[in-house]
């Protein structure tokens, strides 16, 4: 199984990354760009029961590879 998370800063705090890739992107002329978030993708090989590998990879986001006052975190495990 693989487990797949995107880390993004929360909609309130100040994203200075996306922020510069939106104003690159209407100086490129794409038209329509509205907000941009920079953030984290990571993959992670895992074996076991879904279940408990969820419950530990949750834990493990929320304490390690996130900063729950700043960011968010999305988690879904696939097959």
């Amino acid at each position: 199984m693989k487990a797949k998370i995107i880390i993004t800063p929360k909609k309130a705090v100040l994203d200075p990354q996306g922020q510069t890739v939106e104003r690159a992107l209407a100086h490129m002329g794409y038209q329509g760009v509205g907000k941009v978030h920079v953030g984290k993708y990571l993959e992670i090989e895992v074996e076991g029961d879904k279940a408990t590998l969820e419950k530990q990879l949750d834990e493990a986001c929320h304490k390690f590879l996130s900063n729950p006052v700043i960011e968010d975190y999305k988690l879904e495990i696939v097959d």
